[in-house]
């Protein structure tokens, strides 16, 4: 399943949620966030601005963000992040965030997917996928020349994403949080 949402949709953090707990359903287990992206380009650093917003957010909760602009999470390591999330997060679902490319109407949405991602695709990479719910915010439009447009790629578009990616998923977290016993709650912090 797939759902979009337009960046100037005033409703787009709410439909996340919605979505969100439409994909994932009523899981007790918090789920683990998997930010990935550089910093070194703007059209690639959705991930890590997302991380960051995430971590701001949700400061003091028991909540496990991968991949911020002071440690980002690039597309290669991925691999070993993957495995290491799931070793050390067993029971938790894994909501991966990354920049993707598309057709130029595409540019501006942000899309949820069910079944994770795969980063570097729109560069032609072959990469492990990642997570169990995908995150992706369409920054450019997708051609032979995907690097050249990553960095042409406008701050305000991703910093808007950004903001509403953020909004949308630590508000599903805080409701997931909200419905787990209070021992485990207490026993997390």
């Amino acid at each position: 399943m797939e759902y979009s949402f337009n960046v100037f949709n005033t409703l787009a953090p709410d439909g996340e949620v919605l979505v969100l707990k439409k994909l994932l359903g009523t899981t007790s287990a918090t789920p683990v966030i998997a930010c990935v992206g550089s910093d070194l380009s703007v059209g690639d650093s959705l991930g890590p601005i997302v991380g960051t917003k995430l971590k701001e957010k949700l400061c003091g909760l028991n909540v496990y963000v991968y991949g911020t602009l002071q440690k980002p999470l690039t597309a290669h390591e991925v691999k070993y992040t993957n495995d290491f999330i799931r070793s050390t997060h067993p029971d938790s679902p894994i909501i991966a965030i990354d920049a993707a490319v598309g057709s130029a109407g595409d540019v501006g949405l942000i899309k949820v997917i069910s079944g994770g991602l795969k980063p570097g695709s729109g560069a032609n990479k072959k990469l492990a996928k990642v997570g169990d719910i995908a995150i992706m915010g369409i920054v450019a439009e997708k051609s032979l020349f995907n690097y050249s447009l990553f960095s042409s790629t406008r701050l305000n578009l991703v910093y808007k994403m950004a903001e509403i990616i953020s909004d949308g998923v630590a508000n599903f977290i805080i409701d997931v949080l909200s419905k787990q016993p209070i021992e485990e709650v207490q026993a997390a912090i």
